[in-house]
């Protein structure tokens, strides 16, 4: 019997192939360092990649020195946690937690790759609300570092169901092996319930229209199992909006949708809270913390729990304002735009 042929790799389309898995010169950047280049300086993020937001603003003002001991609590691609490690030796420890089973350890095998091996670097699969419990195997934090921003290999992967750009199964979980997808919350859900997700977790203006639309879908038999079919429903509940603006008004109404119910089945403003609750008594004195959000229910969080710490002398200094990213960053990575940086300083 002769041997059976190897798999020919699908033919790369062109610059710009529209699937996924036909990118694979991106999502081998080892391999295809010119590819990567290319793709970057047109403004966009490769597939499989992030590319972090706010480094030298987040590094100018963490300051960190050699023997340091310090927090990166959501490592997704290890782009932030990269530029610390450089600055901890000798005698530094970073310590990084991340929910997500798939990138966790691709990440891992990157920073590794790189030298970064567990005399330096301590990566825990655990969420960062549970930041109290690192501090007990670390001890007083210099720094901590939270961007809570979804990661671009996350969204990217129609496989996750983050974006409603193209098909895939409308899950949105961080940690896909843990708790309810999208399409499962949505299956028991009243409309008042949806509605309350819709406007708390995004300010969605047309909440009571789209809820109505999808909850009365679904009792009518109507399958929403995919992200294309959630963005049809949503397009359906505004077909009264005015031909002139609805197509932009749609997207972000999809855009708000999708954030909302991803807040909601990964519990973030929860998981948020915990971590701005227990933040405090992690940091040595000194201590400092910045924290990247990127939309307004996070960064309201954010601002009024460091507020509150330091009118309570907590934290001896906080941003007075938060920081954005800069022109030149938004032009090169446009999903730097909604990006606000803030910190703040353990008294």
């Amino acid at each position: 019997m002769d041997d059976e042929k190897p798999k020919r790799r699908i033919r790369y389309k062109g610059t710009h192939p529209k699937s996924f898995k036909e990118k694979y010169k991106e999502l081998q950047p080892e391999q295809y360092a010119e590819d990567i280049e290319k793709v970057m300086q047109q403004g966009r993020t490769p597939a499989g990649m992030h590319r972090s937001i706010c480094v030298t603003e987040i590094m100018e003002f963490l300051k960190i020195t050699p023997g340091q001991i310090g927090l990166d609590a959501t490592l997704g691609y290890g782009g932030h946690s990269l530029e610390i490690l450089k600055c901890l030796t000798p005698g530094g420890h970073l310590y990084a937690t991340d929910v997500d089973p798939f990138e966790l350890p691709r990440t891992k095998e990157r920073l590794t790759a790189l030298g970064y091996g567990p005399e330096i670097l301590t990566i825990k699969k655990m969420n960062f609300s549970g930041i109290d419990q690192i501090a007990l195997e670390a001890g007083p934090l210099n720094f901590v570092l939270a961007d809570l921003g979804v990661s671009s290999m996350q969204i990217d992967n129609p496989e996750r169901g983050f974006s409603f750009k193209v098909e895939g199964p409308l899950d949105l979980r961080l940690n896909p092996k843990s708790g309810k997808s999208a399409a499962q919350l949505l299956k028991n859900i009243s409309r008042e319930e949806l509605e309350e997700i819709l406007m708390v977790n995004s300010d969605e203006i047309y909440a009571e229209e789209i809820a109505e639309a999808i909850v009365s879908g679904i009792e009518k038999g109507r399958i929403i199992e995919t992200t294309t079919q959630l963005q049809k429903i949503i397009a359906e509940a505004l077909d009264f909006l005015p031909q002139n603006t609805s197509k932009e008004l749609i997207k972000k109404s999809c855009q708000r949708s999708f954030q909302a119910l991803r807040i909601e089945v990964n519990d973030e403003f929860g998981v948020l809270d915990k971590f701005l609750e227990k933040l405090p008594d992690t940091l040595a004195e000194g201590g400092r913390v910045a924290i990247l959000s990127f939309h307004s229910g996070e960064d309201r969080r954010v601002k009024k729990a460091f507020q509150s710490l330091f009118r309570d002398g907590i934290f001896s200094e906080v941003a007075p304002d938060p920081i954005r990213a800069s022109a030149e960053e938004c032009i090169s990575n446009p999903r730097a735009k909604s990006a606000k940086l803030r910190w703040a300083i353990k008294a």
